[in-house]
Parts: C-alpha cells; structure tokens; sequence
C-alpha cells in the first residue's frame, strides 16, 4: 500500500496553508453502479477482469455447491466492497486472508477484507457456497429455471446471482473459465470453447469444462444441464461450433430445431458480411426442454432457446435474432439498461435483413407492415425506445419501433452510409459498453446530415411519428411472407 510520510506538525494542523491535500482514509466501494433502471446492480471500487467457476451440481436434489475466484483490481482505496449473490456463503478470503462478510439487501454480500486495498492493488477473491437456487428469492422472482432432468441459468437482466458471486452488470465484463461436476450421463453446458473433453471423476460424476476467450458480461455467461444430444462442428475461419438438444424433445420439435440450429454457422457467417467478422471464439446454440424456458437470450456464443419456437416447424429468424446480439449487445454491450434498443432494436432489425436477403419480404415492406398493424395508442408508441422504462424494457417498443428507427436511419442515409454505420460501431466499440447518445453521434458523423428530427421522432417521443405523404399506404400493406415468423417469434422474446 502506498503510504504518505507526514510530519507530526503537519498532520495535526491537516496541512493548513500549504496547499498539499490529505489523502483521504479508504472507503467502502458503492453498493450499486447507479444504472437508470437497476441502481443497485454492480457495485463500485473494483473492476473484475476473470471469474474462475468451479461447481458441483445434483438434478435430482437442485444442489449446487461451489468455489468463484475472483479476479480484480480495486478503483479507489477500498475498505470493504460488495458482490451481488443470493446462495450461502460459508467462506471469504482476499488476497489470501479471510474476510468477514453479511448480508444486505436481497441480493447484496458485503465483504469486509482483513487489509484494505489500495487503488490500483490486486484483489483475489475466493467465495465458498452452496445453497439450492430454486429455493432463493431476489428481485421479486427466481431465475434459476428448475428442468425435469437438470436446471437452467439463462436470464436477463439478472441472473449470476443464483450460481457465482459477481459485479453484476454489463459495464464490467470479464473473462470466464466455468468448471462444473454433473452426475455421468449428464451434460453441463456453458458459453466459449471447451479447453478440454468431459472427465470422469470419482462417485459418478463428470467434470465439464468451459472457457470464454474474450470479454463477456454477467448476465450473458449461462450453464444449461441436463441430458441433451450434443453436434459438433468448425466453421471456414476455425470456430468452434457447439450445439445442443434436449433430449425430452419431442421428434417433431427436435427436427425443427436441428433445422434451425444447425444453420448458425450459415447464419453468422452472412451476418459477419453485413456487420463485419464475428467477434468471438465459438457459435452454436442450445435447445431446452419443453414447458422451461420460455424466451430465447443471447448468451454470449451460444445462445439458449425455448423448444416453442420451433413447435410450428423450423425458425432461421430466431437464430438470425440472437445471433446479431453476438456483434449488438454482446460484443458492443449497453452501458446503461436504459439504453437496450441498442440490442433488440438492432437484432431485430436484422431480422429484416436475412428476410430480404430470402426474398421473403424486404425491410420497406416489413417496415410498412409493422407500421400500420399498430394503433395509435398502442405501448409501440407511446413508450420511447431510448428509455422504455422497467416495465417495457422487452416490450414492441424496444423491439419493433427499435427496428423501425434503424429502417428510417437507412432510408435518411442512403444504404452505403447506414451499413458503414452499423460496421463502424461494432468495431469502434468491440468488447465495450455504449450508449444511444453515441450512436447517434456516430451515425451524423458518417452521413454528414443532421438526424436530431429523426432521432427525436423515433426514439425519444412517446407518440406515433408520422411519416411523409409521399410514404403513407393508402390502404393496409400486404403481410410479407416472413411476417408470421417474425411475429411469432417476437411474441416469445417478448416473455423475458
């Protein structure tokens, strides 16, 4: 630790008149990075650069027990900080010491180090646990989704609090190694590459190993158990393709989404043409068991889905969806919940996109279509895409005015500005956080125009905007072929 040698003089006269600052003694680290939706999520005084995961877990008796270390390195003089968790701590060490700890809150662990830490100082944290996460109650609801044959940990904005201790948000991403024990005959399935097959351990159970190569928030590293038929594959460029399917799939279900599935590789190598090279080490997908997930999310290489989507035959708009979310909202991340049209309404978009390149409707006429299918008084409009609240952060708003903003963005641009646009901001903020007002910025930057009506109109406004008289339908526009997979689709999404 840094020390300041000061005079006894000095000190008892705090310096006075000589214009040198005392150093202020440590303090705890904030209990919440103040985000605009969630003030409480992430905590201050540290940032996480590797979460080591070391589990064991029982299906039949949803048992989890568990080591983290923690990586990090303390932002200020730090006294004691927290980590967002909701299991049964028995043990704490920093930097090698015990540590006290308490709970706070209904998701808050206050950990208390034997030294203080200086700015800039290491910080190794090792948190012991255990606990059954179904059981566990934060935020109003359980994350942690109970399967017939095993358990999921797939959700958003929030759900590392039910299986490792974490700076839970987006802002502070980190890299992973995710090690899990699961009785043989079992699969443990989580984000990245696999550094080495599944080992048999001693009493039955197989360890399975996981490794994300490259910054990754929280909420999107994922662990999907249970029994699942694995295919495996390696793209052009050398990823590693990974995918999985429940067993408990019904034939028809299973053949569906194999046909989904399947064509991620196809699907993200297209999409790299569009919005530039896909930024991560891994692709694939998992498909869990009917009746339990009921949404899809976009964990970071590998997304999860629900066996709904594929219940009316094959579903490429969902893969093409969450696979978007790999470039906008997993690699460029929302600093800030306010701003997740930055994901949906980009994902959607591109939605859109692979249905003009199908010949299945172009974005104009998919545009036109969702256009004039809402009122006037519907939650599309009346809830401004650039901060939807807490009670819209999944809503149409998000999700198709957000799609809506991209298409006017590109009819007011022209389409070699718009797609510049959309490659520029993936690679200026690769691996990072951004906000809605850098998006703009950027996108006025590459046209050269003026794009605050626009802007306001689509984003900000909670009202219908209105469109020009040369592009208003006299009468309903024709549903495109792909909108009856989109809409159901997005109907799904929909149920975060």
């Amino acid at each position: 630790m840094r020390r300041l040698l000061v005079a006894t003089l000095a000190t008892a006269l705090t310096l006075a008149g000589t214009g040198v600052a005392a150093q202020a003694a440590p303090a705890p680290g904030a209990p919440g990075l103040g985000d605009s939706y969630y003030p409480d999520y992430g905590n201050g005084g540290y940032d996480v650069s590797h979460y080591d995961i070391r589990l064991r877990y029982t299906p039949n008796t949803d048992k989890l027990t568990g080591t983290t270390t923690i990586l990090a390195t303390a932002t200020q003089d730090l006294s004691r900080f927290n980590l967002d968790f909701v299991l049964d701590v028995s043990s704490v060490l920093v930097n090698n010491r015990p540590a006290t700890f308490a709970r706070q809150g209904d998701h808050e662990l206050v950990v208390t180090p034997a030294r203080t830490v200086a700015a800039g100082g290491a910080l190794t944290i090792v948190v012991q646990y255990s606990g059954v996460p179904s059981s566990k109650v934060a935020a109003g609801y359980t994350a942690w989704i109970k399967t017939p044959d095993g358990a999921a940990a797939v959700g958003e904005p929030e759900i590392a609090w039910w299986w490792y201790p974490s700076n839970d948000h987006p802002s502070d991403k980190a890299t992973f190694d995710v090690s899990v024990s699961v009785p043989d005959g079992v699969e443990a399935i989580s984000n990245g590459v696999q550094p080495r097959p599944p080992v048999r351990e001693t009493l039955g159970y197989t360890r399975w190993s996981w490794r994300s190569l490259k910054p990754q928030a929280t909420y999107l590293t994922f662990l999907t158990v249970g029994q699942y038929d694995i295919t495996t594959d390696t793209t052009a460029d050398g990823s590693q393709v990974y995918n999985a399917y429940s067993q408990l799939l019904p034939q028809d279900f299973r053949d569906a989404a194999q046909a989904s599935v399947e064509r991620t590789a196809e699907i993200t190598d297209w999409e790299s043409t569009v919005f530039g090279p896909f930024p991560f080490e891994a692709r694939g997908g998992v498909v869990t068991p009917p009746g339990t997930l009921g949404f899809a999310l976009e964990n970071q290489t590998r997304p999860n889905y629900s066996s709904a989507f594929f219940r009316r035959g094959s579903n490429t708009y969902v893969i093409a969806h969450e696979n978007a979310h790999q470039w906008f909202g997993d690699s460029v991340s929302v600093r800030d919940w306010q701003n997740i049209w930055l994901n949906e309404g980009f994902a959607s978009y591109a939605e859109w996109l692979w249905s003009e390149k199908n010949d299945e409707g172009t974005a104009q006429e998919l545009f036109d279509y969702t256009y004039a299918s809402y009122p006037d008084d519907a939650a599309v409009w009346t809830t401004a895409p650039a901060d939807p609240g807490v009670d819209q952060l999944f809503g149409d708003a998000v999700y198709d005015r957000g799609a809506m903003t991209l298409h006017q963005l590109r009819l007011a641009v022209g389409d070699d500005d718009f797609f510049e646009i959309l490659r520029t901001w993936v690679a200026g903020k690769k691996y990072g956080n951004a906000t809605t007002e850098e998006f703009t910025a950027l996108a006025e930057k590459i046209s050269g125009k003026d794009l605050d009506a626009l802007f306001q109109a689509w984003l900000y406004t909670p009202s219908k905007p209105a469109l020009p008289s040369a592009a208003r339908a006299l009468t309903k526009p024709v549903a495109p072929k792909s909108w009856s997979k989109i809409a159901e689709t997005h109907g799904l999404l929909n149920e975060h």
